[in-house]
C-alpha cells in the first residue's frame, strides 16, 4: 500500500476524488452506475444508495492505495484498491462494497489481483440477498434462454448453464451452451486471453460439460454471447 490522501467527494459507488485532485476508480468491483452528466443514461437500481454506502466507508477520511496490476486508465483515473484508515486497521472499501450487495465483481486481464476475495464476498452478498441481488435487473441468467439475453445486449451480465461443447476453431475457443451456435448463448475466448488460461494451466476446453458461471458484457452477435478476456471471467460451479 501506498499514501492515497483524504477522500474528498464521492463520484459514486466505485469512484472517488482525493484532495490532490486525483480521481480513484474502484479497481475489481462494479457499482450500480449514475448517469454523470451522460445524456439518456438511465440510472441503474439502488445507484443512489452505493454511492451513499461508499460516502459513509471514505468521505473526509484518510485512504491508502494498493496497486497490482495497470495503474491508470483512459480517462487518466488511478485504478486502486482503496483502504481506508480506522482505528481497528484499514477498511478494504471493494470488500465491504461488495459484502454489502452494492457492488459486484469486475475484472480486467491487466488487473487481476485480490479477485478471489472478492468472488468470496460476492457470493456471500447474494446468497443473503442483500443489496443488488435483490433487484431483478441484476438477476444471474440463465443461458438456455437466449432470447432473454439477446434483451440484455449491451448489459453486464453474469450467465450460468452448462457448456454444451467447447471447440478450439481459428485460434480462439468457444463455449457453446445450446446446439444452434447461430441462435444460442456461446463464450468466446479470443488468442490474448487464451494465452493468460495457458499462463493459469487451464485449458478451456476441459469446461466441456461443466455448469459455469461466465460475467461479461452481453452482445448480439450470431446469437447473445459473451467475449472472455481473462479465466476470472468463468466460475466452474460443478463438473460433469
Amino acid at each position: 500500500m501506498v499514501p492515497g490522501g483524504v477522500v474528498v467527494q464521492v463520484t459514486d459507488g466505485d469512484t472517488v476524488v482525493l484532495d490532490d485532485g486525483r480521481v480513484v476508480r474502484l479497481i475489481g468491483t462494479q457499482a450500480p452506475k449514475l448517469p454523470l452528466g451522460r445524456e439518456d443514461f438511465p440510472v441503474w437500481p439502488l445507484a443512489p444508495e452505493a454511492k451513499k454506502a461508499l460516502e459513509e466507508l471514505a468521505l473526509s477520511k484518510t485512504v491508502q492505495l494498493g496497486y497490482g496490476g495497470e495503474e491508470i486508465d483512459r480517462y487518466d483515473r488511478q485504478l486502486a484498491h482503496v483502504f481506508v484508515d480506522n482505528p481497528e486497521g484499514p477498511l478494504w472499501a471493494q470488500q465491504a462494497m461488495v459484502a454489502k450487495g452494492l457492488a459486484r465483481v469486475y475484472s480486467f486481464p491487466d488487473n487481476r489481483n485480490c479477485l478471489d476475495l472478492l468472488f468470496a464476498a460476492e457470493g456471500r452478498a447474494r446468497l443473503a440477498g442483500l443489496g443488488i441481488w435483490r433487484d431483478p435487473y441484476y438477476s444471474v441468467r440463465a443461458a438456455d434462454a437466449p432470447g432473454d439475453l439477446l434483451a440484455r445486449a449491451g448489459h453486464y451480465e453474469l450467465v450460468e448453464g452448462r457448456v454444451l461443447l467447447a471447440d478450439r476453431s481459428g485460434g480462439r475457443v468457444y463455449l457453446n451452451f445450446g446446439r444452434f451456435w447461430k441462435e444460442d448463448f456461446t463464450a468466446v475466448i479470443e488468442a490474448p486471453a487464451l494465452r493468460l488460461f495457458a499462463a493459469d494451466e487451464v485449458d478451456p476446453k476441459m469446461f466441456e460439460g461443466a455448469l459455469v458461471r461466465v460475467r461479461g458484457w452481453v452482445d448480439d452477435r450470431d446469437g447473445p454471447r459473451i467475449e472472455v478476456t481473462h479465466p476470472e471471467q468463468i466460475e466452474v460451479l460443478a463438473i460433469r
